[in-house]
């Protein structure tokens, strides 16, 4: 039995995924051509596009958008005290707050900046680069992307390509990492790490990312049943899109499936 096998358990419709080895080969599994909603995985390109800007010049990390103060890598991490819906909950810097809101203030910035429609920005800057063709922009940039598996695979063995090598490294770096916040469908954690886009793992516990994966582990995860991963240390690489709406059947079985093909990977490296 494999690890994909744990995904035919799963109670959902479809599910689709990869994994990305250490030599940087890739398994397949399920129908890796079938476009599904992506929810907040959405953010990982947004997040990429807004740091595409940051190198072009456009914007700055520490511009600030709106009148309360609160900067770019606020925004980008979480920490601007806005709510999901844009109410301000406190002042920047002070919380983890996880916004959408924010997310839409951001490509708002970038489009102001640049004079491109944000969704042609993102198409232009990073989706044609990544050849990721089956990859859309249909409404908000903090969750209306829709993509599947093989444009995500592009995507995440692209991303160093696209950007310097100092970009994705800040990127994926704690940003404000003593900030204590609540992780969706999981509670409050304390600290609760973010990178400059990525959810940073860190020693969060429970997790959907498993229990092995290394605290510098990072990537989303979507309310449409979808999550991404990325593990530095080991070098290895996770997607998964599903069609059922994460809820409390995927918090056993995201982790465990993660656990499992991390197992298997490294045991064939």
């Amino acid at each position: 039995m494999t690890a994909f096998d744990l995904l035919a358990e799963w109670p959902v419709q479809n599910v689709a995924a990869a994994a990305i080895t250490p030599t940087g080969d890739v398994l397949y599994h399920g129908d890796t051509s079938a476009v599904f909603a992506l929810a907040s995985v959405t953010k990982l390109l947004t997040a990429a596009a807004v740091h595409l800007a940051i190198e072009e010049g456009s914007i700055e990390l520490d511009d600030l958008v709106g009148e309360r103060g609160a900067s770019v890598a606020d925004l980008l991490a979480h920490a601007s005290g806005l709510a999901p819906n844009g109410t301000v909950l406190d002042d920047p810097g002070r919380r983890r707050i996880y916004s959408n809101a924010g997310y839409e203030q951001l490509a708002a910035a970038v489009e102001t900046a640049t004079e491109i429609p944000f969704h042609t920005y993102l198409q232009e800057g990073l989706l044609d680069p990544l050849a990721m063709t089956s990859t859309a922009l249909t409404s908000s940039p903090a969750f209306g992307a829709e993509s599947n598996v093989e444009d995500l695979v592009r995507f995440v063995q692209g991303l160093p390509s696209l950007l310097d090598s100092s970009t994705v490294a800040s990127m994926t770096t704690e940003y404000l990492p003593e900030l204590i916040g609540v992780l969706p469908g999981y509670g409050r954690q304390a600290p609760n790490p973010w990178g400059l886009g990525p959810e940073i793992r860190g020693h969060k516990r429970p997790h959907w990312m498993g229990e092995s994966q290394s605290p510098a582990t990072w990537g989303h995860f979507g309310q449409a049943g979808t999550f991404v991963w990325v593990d530095p240390a080991s070098h290895l690489a996770c997607v998964v899109l599903t069609d059922q709406p994460f809820d409390e059947w995927a918090k056993p079985r995201w982790p465990a499936f993660s656990d499992a093909l991390r197992a298997e990977l490294l045991a064939l490296s």
